[in-house]
């Protein structure tokens, strides 16, 4: 594991949740949500991310699977927030425009200490298997919330559902990947505020 990296743990009376993150890792995964959907997700995010994210999570899943997935998203902000330190030397800011097959999305993010999610994807469908669409937005909320980053999602269009939540969260993995990557010409905090 590199220095930018953290384990964190939630236990609540709705979910159990342990989790290691590593930003300088190779896309290594090990993934358990009893979510099997948000497993291949966030499975991408790591693969096209490369980062090193390993995963285990129960929760009250026969109630329906949304206190899970914000929960995992709330542990990952947090350690995507913890990984990054006092933010010297990173880019900050990213951008990429991403397809899957006919789904193209767009996503912009400011490492800006600043929780700000602007989500606009509209889903033709309710559900792609047995996950509940609405859920991925609750899961970016809950995680720009807790890494204090601002992050925009577009979906400029699509037609299937599961291939405009596979983009979306390929493309969050790319746009992570760029913005917390050190560039060596930028001198400690990326900010004429000396703080992010």
């Amino acid at each position: 594991m590199s220095s930018r990296s953290k384990k964190v743990e939630r236990a609540t009376n709705e979910t159990k949740i342990s989790m290691s993150f590593d930003l300088d890792g190779e896309g290594k995964y090990k993934i358990d949500t009893n979510a099997p959907f948000l497993d291949h997700m966030l499975s991408l995010f790591a693969k096209h991310g490369l980062f090193d994210l390993e995963i285990k999570a129960s929760g009250d899943v026969e109630v329906d699977r949304h206190h899970v997935v914000e929960d995992i998203g709330i542990v990952l902000g947090e350690a995507i927030y913890k990984s990054l330190g006092n933010k010297a030397g990173i880019k900050r800011f990213s951008f990429i425009s991403l397809p899957m097959d006919e789904a193209l999305v767009a996503l912009s993010l400011d490492i800006s200490g600043r929780p700000v999610l602007v989500y606009n994807v509209k889903c033709p469908q309710e559900k792609t298997g047995d996950f509940e669409v609405v859920l991925a937005e609750e899961f970016f909320k809950a995680l720009t919330n807790s890494a204090k980053i601002t992050l925009h999602i577009n979906l400029l269009y699509g037609n299937n559902t599961h291939h405009i939540i596979e983009a979306i969260f390929k493309a969050f993995g790319r746009v992570l990947s760029a913005a917390t990557r050190i560039d060596k010409r930028i001198k400690g905090i990326p900010s004429t505020k000396g703080k992010l």
